[in-house]
């Protein structure tokens, strides 16, 4: 379970550099678009950088983070759960961002830079098992290193 803890934290962060990646394209491509004559208008549906952001930020890392909190149960890494939590915390306010800055283009940067909290949490969930042991492995009385 460590293993799976580990994998799926460090999918969260990927999936973190593939929203900017396609959010990035996605805006490049509308720019060379309207460079083309596109009008955008209310019937102007984006590109596939615009839904794969979508893709991936409403439904992919939202699964992963879940998954993360449930696996952290079972993985029995001190602080795992507590990390877990807050990066599937850190993903549901990236979420609640996004549709609140469709109303308030404002909360766009906060939605900015709460990506990099969630990418923080979720490298620090995965990297920290590196610097843990198993208890059932160590030697009788040997202290655990965290």
């Amino acid at each position: 379970m460590r293993g799976a803890y580990r994998v799926i934290a460090y999918l969260i962060a990927a999936g973190v550099l593939l929203q900017a990646a396609s959010v990035a394209g996605g805006w490049f491509g509308t720019i060379n678009e309207i460079d083309g004559g596109t009008v955008i208008n209310e019937d102007y549906e984006g590109n596939l950088g615009h839904a794969l952001h979508g893709i991936i930020g409403m439904m992919v890392l939202p699964l992963l983070g879940i998954a993360l909190l449930v696996v952290s149960f079972f993985a029995k890494l001190p602080g795992g759960v507590k990390w877990a939590g807050f990066t599937l915390l850190a993903i549901f306010v990236q979420v609640l961002l996004a549709f609140v800055a469709f109303g308030v283009p404002v909360v766009g940067a906060l939605h900015g830079l709460n990506a990099f909290v969630v990418l923080g949490c979720a490298a620090y969930a995965a990297h920290r098992i590196a610097g843990t042991r198993r208890a059932d492995t160590l030697p009788a009385g040997a202290p655990a290193t965290v």
